[in-house]
């Protein structure tokens, strides 16, 4: 299992970004949270297979169609909560 932290930029809140992520990593088999930041970006947190996570990634880029995103920068993690199910915050 691995693990990835994502910072999405662009326009992703307001727009369903977390509902699409959340429906996208579930289809995927992965587990984590998307959250959205003070700042307009969101923040997520993944855990499953590198294929998996790979496939996420490419995802991200696009979102869902009402969005835009501008920017997908995964970020190290040194988060140690266990990870059940994929949740938004």
């Amino acid at each position: 299992m691995a693990r990835q932290r994502y910072i999405i930029s662009g326009k992703v809140q307001g727009v369903g970004f977390r509902y699409w992520a959340h429906h996208t990593a579930i289809s995927l088999g992965l587990s984590g949270w998307v959250r959205n930041l003070p700042d307009g970006r969101v923040e997520l947190v993944a855990e499953g297979d590198i294929s998996s996570l790979r496939q996420f990634e490419k995802e991200l880029w696009q979102g869902p169609v009402s969005g835009h995103v501008t920017d997908v920068q995964p970020c190290d993690t040194n988060l140690q909560e266990e990870l059940t199910g994929f949740s938004m915050h």
